[in-house]
């Protein structure tokens, strides 16, 4: 028997349209990964990691067990220097996702008394996170910076629930560099001049932003030169990086710690050779690419055919690789998604719960390998459906 409770919530989840399911893989044109440099399927990369496993002498498969025990193998210490370096970090600690890595941060770096804004929009690994910490969390209006500030000032006595806290308790400020349900970026040179202001530790997730902003595409961080004003940055390589994993940079000490007490780091089977080898190739191939430059230019491309066909109030601004066309209701944005389908194109819906209710959308995510005349064409099509459906 399965218990009532849950299939009661799996009723209202149909109710609403709203029901996840997994789909498979198709051969329609891709508007829905986050391949954006088109790495995940690069021969070139592909022929490139097996050469190096073969120089450094590696034929196995598993990592054999956590990197505390015995799954620390030396491609570690090769690809954790790599990243040190290209992102222009103190040190950097591999974690076996993005997901991970930010459960791996927020659960023990905030402290009991500690106090954690972040910006509502944040995503859902990072609450999770969060949420296994014991300090106190308040969001914020989404890339809203006076009210950062409102919150900065506001007294520790004077917040809702809140306990009086000392002058040694730390407060952490959490962002994105480019936010995955809208592509939109916060000013991030400023907010980092607040949180000197107020003595405040930024931690940013550069997920969407590493392979698309900065020289050979290090990330907004850099880009901004805002290395030694952020507390930490998780980078990941699942999406411009066409691999697996995500790192945390930050200082030597950062590193020492999260080796410690990040349980999700500590209690977890180590990333295999191959994966390891996979990011360190992907890496040297950002500094030979080409696609990073064709990727802004299908961006380029992009904002000009939303304007040309009459679609700017629709989008939510962005010069990332994310572009969202707000389309309220699941039902209807369901039903765009099945026509572009139907048309040879894979553009994904995305619904609420996981987007607040009237703000579903369909999600357009640019890659490097889209030609012209498939932007353009897609963008008709989005207007014709646009026009039957308002």
């Amino acid at each position: 028997m399965f218990p009532k409770k849950l299939q009661q919530k799996l009723e209202e989840r149909k109710a609403n349209n709203a029901l996840r399911q997994l789909g498979t893989q198709n051969n329609l044109t891709d508007f829905s990964s986050n391949d954006y440099l088109g790495f995940s399927k690069s021969k070139t990369i592909f022929n490139n990691t097996h050469a190096f496993l073969t120089e450094q002498n590696i034929t196995y498969n598993g990592a054999t067990g956590s990197r505390l025990l015995s799954g620390n193998h030396p491609l570690y210490n090769i690809v954790e220097s790599l990243l040190s370096s290209f992102h222009n970090s103190e040190s950097a600690l591999i974690y076996n996702s993005g997901y991970n890595a930010n459960v791996g941060i927020f659960s023990c770096v905030p402290q009991r008394g500690d106090i954690i804004l972040y910006d509502e929009y944040i995503h859902a690994s990072i609450r999770d996170g969060i949420k296994l910490s014991h300090a106190k969390a308040y969001k914020f209006k989404h890339n809203h910076l006076e009210d950062l500030e409102c919150h900065l000032a506001r007294p520790p006595a004077g917040r809702s629930g809140s306990q009086e806290v000392s002058q040694k308790n730390n407060i952490y400020v959490v962002t994105e560099s480019v936010f995955s349900m809208d592509g939109d970026s916060p000013d991030l040179i400023t907010m980092s001049q607040i949180c000197k202001t107020h003595n405040a530790y930024l931690i940013v997730d550069e997920a969407h932003a590493v392979g698309i902003f900065g020289e050979h595409g290090a990330g907004l961080v850099q880009h901004l030169k805002l290395e030694k004003d952020v507390f930490a940055r998780i980078v990941t390589f699942g999406k411009a990086m066409g691999s697996h994993g995500a790192a945390i940079l930050g200082s030597d000490s950062l590193k020492q710690y999260l080796v410690n007490f990040s349980r999700s780091f500590i209690y977890t089977t180590a990333l295999t050779p191959h994966t390891l080898a996979n990011i360190h190739t992907a890496y040297h191939e950002l500094i030979l690419t080409e696609n990073i430059k064709k990727l802004h230019k299908n961006i380029a491309h992009f904002k000009g055919e939303v304007i040309k066909n009459g679609l700017q109030n629709y989008f939510i601004a962005s010069d990332s690789a994310i572009h969202c066309c707000i389309i309220s209701g699941n039902d209807t944005v369901k039903l765009m998604s099945q026509k572009f389908q139907e048309q040879g194109f894979n553009i994904k819906p995305i619904l609420s719960p996981t987007v607040p209710k009237e703000h579903e959308r369909l999600r357009f995510c640019l890659h490097a390998l889209h030609s012209k005349e498939d932007i353009s064409k897609v963008l008709k099509g989005l207007t014709t459906f646009v026009t039957k459906s308002y």
